[in-house]
């Protein structure tokens, strides 16, 4: 039996969630609840959107197709909580597309799978006392960002250089925002 995602929210196209266009998907339930954590609407463990394997591979598809993007980046709550992460993982690897996984575990709590299943991994709990203004992605100086394979290589700079912070606005079904916290 395939699992289901208890999805929060979807950005199909988003450039603040990695180097170059990446889908972001952000799960609902964290269990670490960071203090100071910029998603703590999706803390709580109550049912949010639940799709199932083959409508989030649908929904990657059509983004790769339509915006022509080069990853996906998994965000929470806590991604790795998700049953058949896995799974999707392994699904998205055949799409030819990358994986960035945001944990608040770090790098040794995780399943060993995950680290043949993603590209990047970032680690680590958000801790609001050791900002992090120097690098991209991270919230805090504690985090960890682990390169897998190579696919993101060439791309190093991006995570390392400092950007200016930005922020995405995009009208769908509604009105989505993402991007850095604090601008």
């Amino acid at each position: 039996m395939r699992n289901n995602f208890n999805v929060a929210f979807i950005n199909q196209c988003t450039e603040a969630e990695g180097p170059g266009k990446h889908l972001a998907i952000w799960f609902q339930g964290c269990d670490k609840r960071c203090f100071g954590c910029c998603n703590p609407e999706l803390f709580d463990f109550k049912q949010a959107n639940i799709l199932s394997l083959d409508e989030m591979l649908k929904i990657i598809i059509n983004a790769k197709n339509e915006f022509n993007i080069i990853g996906v980046t998994y965000l929470g709550g806590e991604p790795t909580l998700q049953n058949g992460l896995l799974e999707l993982s392994k699904e998205i690897r055949k799409a030819d597309l990358g994986i960035i996984l945001f944990t608040g575990n770090k790098a040794e709590e995780i399943d060993n799978n995950f680290f043949s299943a993603v590209d990047i991994i970032i680690d680590g709990k958000y801790e609001i006392d050791k900002p992090d203004n120097k690098r991209n992605l991270v919230g805090s100086a504690n985090q960890n960002i682990i390169f897998i394979t190579e696919r993101y290589k060439k791309n190093e700079d991006w995570f390392y250089n400092y950007r200016p912070k930005q922020l995405e606005i995009n009208i769908n079904d509604g009105i989505f925002i993402t991007g850095d916290k604090a601008l």
